[in-house]
């Protein structure tokens, strides 16, 4: 059964980066369409982005766009979030998750996924 277990998080200023793993077990990544997606305090789970099986189709969030990129390694079976320009409100708990037979935007403004991972938070605070 796929796992996946997201590394990364942390706490960070305004303006700094981090970048966020998500390495999958018992399955490979390849023929999912993969998403990161983040949870505030009282807030519901929203899409940040999601990846097509090959690449070449993606998703982002109004919010993070040009300040976030979405990346696969099928080779890793490894899913990246690379996080530019923080901001205090992109702070939360991040999860990735994957899915099969769906568009990116499907997935990433429905919240679609058959599996998640556990999640790890970021903070952006000064």
């Amino acid at each position: 059964q796929l796992q996946l277990v997201e590394s990364g998080g942390g706490l960070v200023q305004p303006g700094g980066s981090l970048r966020l793993s998500c390495a999958a077990s018992g399955g490979t990544l390849d023929y999912y369409t993969i998403g990161w997606f983040r949870q505030a305090p009282g807030k519901e789970r929203e899409g940040v982005s999601c990846l097509s099986t090959s690449g070449g189709s993606t998703h982002y969030a109004d919010s993070v766009k040009g300040r976030f990129t979405i990346s696969r390694d099928n080779a890793k079976n490894t899913v990246f979030l690379q996080m530019n320009s923080l901001k205090p409100e992109d702070t939360g708990i991040y999860y990735c998750a994957v899915v099969r037979f769906t568009t990116v935007q499907a997935m990433c403004v429905y919240r679609t996924a058959n599996v998640w991972g556990q999640g790890t938070q970021v903070t952006v605070s000064s």
